[in-house]
């Protein structure tokens, strides 16, 4: 009985199932590269400000910047001084969308970020290690004369991060500083059609409570949203991969439960990539478009964690089943050692991530990077999982380098094999090397689109044709694994082909995925006996 169907499929077969996936990956970054958007808009809001003269400011009162219900306005903080009115009394209201427009569930997420503009006064100036304290109220309606629900009501703080370039002298009173932009809110969810942000700074000098921040001018919003246009390609992409991984993986396993012997830890892992994929392939955002589940993101994040790591995973196992002379084989504990470091990289991203959108689940307005405390803990999160991922491809690349230099020591031995043997042992070779070379090309194309998508405009016109670089990376990618998982469980079932001479009176011959190293099991009086080709 022979092993693996890319143990017995000829050149030719295996150069057109190589041509058909690289068909279906071109489509994939076509997809995104020519029918879909750009991947999110960003929208820029200048906040209005409005008075509230009411003596109870605990009280709710949803400040409008325009409309029919607009607020009582000023243009800027000058005009507060003739009109005595206090710090206290502002409320910077921003309305979201702009006018005449709507959010849609399309959207997917909302993330905010803020820009203070501050004025240098010299009798106002930024202090060390200044932290401003906003009230932030959050509320939304679906009708644009319903009344406005409250969604979330919490006091923020941020540090302040400013530098003024210019000497610190009255004729340069007036001038801004240059602050660092600040995280400001996360939503997992966009259920809505209008959202309200009214933002208080409330001045108490006795607690030290927003004094030493400066003369702050304007509150500048930037909001970043997913396109509608990407989602519906994003989420047909998911519906068609899911069934094709699916079906695949069901094929496959079926034929692993018709062999006589159980499954070997290789086509187990195989398999649990196979669940994975599928598993991040499930097209649940569906769901988000009638209902508002923020943890959305959360769970799209745990998805991908779980796919990396059973892909790392893979690649130290693959690499170790195939190590002729390693005694600690079809046996998941032989790779403690090499499996440990994916496992407590990913349990410290898995913590990170938990501390910030698990978090935002309940507060929208919270992150982690906004506190000494919470910036170390994150911090030491992530050098931990990089540490973790440094020793990890340090044990993977050793690996590499010993199933070669073995390989290559048992080419020598090829010559004493006969013609039949050994044209199909120079082939299993072949295709060894050949899956590796493809798991790097797939690793390489992540990396170097990555960096494109990172350094680009987004987006790239040739003649009359513009082609959206970052959709194209997102699908392209996301296809092209899907495409890698997709031709392992192809490849690497078992085939139905026997070859006569492989066969004798009661023995099984058993090729492991690249076939190198083979193994006999022999049934003499229930007894097992192990063996190397020769």
């Amino acid at each position: 009985m022979a092993g693996a169907i890319i143990e017995n499929m000829s050149t030719k077969k295996l150069c057109i199932v190589g041509g058909i996936l690289l068909v279906f990956q071109i489509i994939a970054f076509l997809v995104g590269g020519l029918i879909a958007p750009g991947p999110t808009t960003a929208v820029s809001y200048l906040s209005v400000k409005c008075v509230d003269a009411r003596k109870n400011h605990h009280k709710t009162k949803w400040l409008m910047p325009w409309g029919p219900n607009q607020c009582d306005k000023i243009r800027d903080i000058e005009e507060a001084i003739p009109r005595e009115i206090e710090a206290n009394d502002i409320v910077f209201s921003v309305h979201i969308p702009l006018p005449s427009m709507e959010m849609s569930p399309w959207f997917q997420f909302m993330l905010f970020i803020l820009q203070l503009d501050i004025a240098f006064k010299l009798n106002n100036q930024i202090r060390e290690n200044a932290e401003v304290s906003m009230d932030v109220s959050l509320a939304y309606r679906d009708d644009a004369f319903a009344e406005w629900t409250e969604m979330a009501h919490e006091r923020v703080p941020r540090k302040l991060k400013c530098t003024f370039t210019s000497p610190k002298t009255p004729e340069h009173e007036g001038r801004y500083y240059e602050c660092d932009v600040l995280p400001f809110m996360e939503i997992g969810s966009v259920a809505h059609k209008f959202y309200l942000l009214n933002i208080r700074l409330p001045v108490n000098e006795k607690k030290k409570i927003n004094v030493g921040i400066g003369e702050i001018k304007d509150i500048r919003l930037v909001g970043i949203h997913q396109n509608g246009g990407f989602t519906k390609v994003w989420f047909a992409m998911k519906t068609f991969l899911t069934p094709s991984i699916f079906i695949i993986m069901v094929w496959y396993w079926r034929r692993i439960t018709m062999m006589s012997r159980p499954p070997v830890l290789l086509e187990k892992v195989i398999f649990a990539l196979g669940i994975s994929m599928t598993f991040i392939n499930i097209p649940v955002e569906w769901f988000s478009i009638g209902f508002d589940w923020t943890w959305m993101l959360l769970f799209g994040d745990i998805r991908q964690g779980i796919f990396y790591a059973m892909l790392l995973s893979f690649w130290i196992i693959f690499c170790g089943e195939h190590m002729m002379d390693q005694h600690e084989r079809n046996h998941i504990a032989g790779y403690w050692k090499q499996v440990g470091p994916i496992a407590v990289g990913s349990f410290c991203l898995f913590i990170f991530d938990m501390c910030e959108r698990g978090v935002q689940l309940t507060n929208p307005f919270y992150s982690i990077w906004t506190t000494d405390v919470g910036t170390e803990l994150a911090m030491a999160f992530i050098i931990v999982a990089g540490i973790c991922l440094c020793l990890y491809f340090l044990f993977l690349c050793f690996m590499v380098f010993q199933v070669f230099r073995n390989i290559s020591g048992k080419q020598s031995s090829l010559p004493a094999m006969s013609k039949v043997r050994r044209l199909h042992y120079e082939g299993l070779i072949f295709r060894f090397k050949f899956l590796m070379l493809i798991t790097l090309a797939c690793a390489a194309m992540t990396v170097i689109f990555f960096i494109v998508s990172q350094v680009t405009e987004g987006h790239w016109k040739w003649g009359g044709v513009t082609v959206q670089v970052n959709s194209a990376f997102f699908t392209g990618i996301y296809g092209m694994w899907n495409l890698y998982v997709f031709a392992l469980m192809f490849l690497y079932a078992p085939s139905h082909k026997n070859y006569g001479e492989d066969q004798s009176n009661g023995e099984i011959f058993l090729s492991f995925s690249a076939g190198v190293c083979c193994l006999f099991i022999s049934y003499n009086h229930g007894a097992l006996r192990h063996g190397c080709c020769k």
